[in-house]
């Protein structure tokens, strides 16, 4: 049955109960029932929609990971399948740590617009004044606005710059490795420091970055399938290389961790209101290669239609990740794997995560519409 028959028809049950009763009570309690029943109908009816159409993405794709979708602190969906090791067959959990890949520079984002919060840089400076690789005068110019958006110009396979500074999006790793960097230079600390600091801010317990990992709950990373399978070597110690970074691509974590980073961050535990305001600002566009045309603010993507939202994808060899916020419900969803079949291309291996953000994208937007029939 359709959510607004369903509301109706049971707020229609509870007003002939209550009637005997006195006006006044009767008004205090029909409204605080009317709004325990909506929540819980349409809590329900979201719940039932997302686990027949995500429980279909597991089993079309045979899908190794974990998703979950929460709103507003209630889990809505959740369920993990697979193995953390292919090897020892060891299962996934709730509790298994993925490397998350470029998920990770939104974190790197928030420790560069936290160390602004405490007036030790401001995001307009020029990556120079901190930095001696951008002193020559080719990237003299380069702010840390612009490494943050990827429209420095810094070309990630070579020398030089692909464009001028400000002018176009070119997708940086190297840009967010020079933004570790900085954080450390500006703080007199490691990045690793800064993320342990952060995770608590958060409430996330089981999160970390690759070179301080010291736990064994990991979902190791493996390319192939789960009959025919090869693990990627070295990992998580392999995310601290220059050709990744810890700062592009090096935090470690959980569905449970990174629901917690989601409702922290943009219910304003973390940052100022300013800073987050700057964090979420469309500053620059990016035709990504697996959504599509989508703006980009500081280390985080966002929709160009409805619904509102904010989320990255994140690719290390073997692990694929997507975390997703939207903010008019307070949604979280995060969609967690530890295999890749390469030979599939990006489209093929994040076709799970794609399908997942169509479904949640529809159930939003029937959401939203259902509370607006409503008020």
């Amino acid at each position: 049955m359709n959510p607004l028959k369903l509301i109706f028809y049971s707020t229609f049950l509870l007003i002939i109960f209550s009637s005997c009763k006195s006006e006044s009570e009767k008004l205090a309690e029909e409204t605080a029932a009317r709004n325990a029943l909506i929540d819980s109908v349409i809590t329900q009816f979201q719940r039932n929609l997302l686990t027949q159409q995500i429980d279909s993405v597991f089993s079309k794709s045979k899908f190794n990971g974990s998703i979950s979708v929460m709103r507003d602190g209630k889990i809505l969906y959740e369920k993990q399948n697979g193995f953390e090791n292919f090897k020892t067959k060891k299962a996934l959990d709730s509790n298994s740590v993925f490397a998350i890949g470029s998920v990770s520079k939104q974190f790197t984002a928030v420790m560069v617009l936290l160390l602004e919060d405490q007036g030790k840089l401001k995001t307009e400076d020029r990556v120079s004044k901190y930095l001696k690789e951008f002193q020559p005068k080719t990237f003299e110019n380069i702010t840390i606005a612009q490494l943050l958006n990827h429209t420095s110009g810094l070309n990630d396979s070579g020398s030089g710059l692909l464009s001028k500074p400000g002018t176009q999006f070119h997708y940086s790793n190297k840009g967010y490795r020079y933004l570790g960097q900085l954080i450390e230079k500006v703080s007199g600390k490691s990045y690793g420091e800064n993320a342990k600091e952060l995770f608590v801010k958060a409430g996330m317990k089981h999160s970390s970055t690759a070179d301080l990992f010291v736990d064994e709950h990991f979902a190791s990373a493996f390319l192939g399938n789960s009959s025919n399978f090869q693990e990627v070597d070295n990992m998580p110690k392999r995310l601290t290389n220059n050709e990744i970074s810890v700062g592009a691509g090096g935090v470690l974590s959980t569905i449970s961790d990174l629901h917690q980073w989601n409702f922290a961050l943009y219910n304003g535990k973390i940052l100022k209101p300013e800073s987050l305001k700057k964090f979420m600002t469309h500053s620059s566009d990016n035709n990504h290669p697996i959504l599509g045309k989508v703006g980009y603010g500081f280390g985080i993507m966002m929709n160009e239609g409805k619904p509102e939202s904010y989320f990255h994808t994140g690719y290390v060899k073997g692990s694929t990740s997507l975390n997703i916020y939207y903010p008019e419900t307070k949604t979280s969803v995060v969609i967690l794997s530890n295999i890749a079949d390469e030979a599939k291309g990006k489209n093929g291996f994040f076709n799970p995560h794609k399908e997942v953000k169509k479904i949640t994208e529809v159930a939003e937007n029937a959401l939203i519409e259902t509370q607006k029939g409503l008020e």
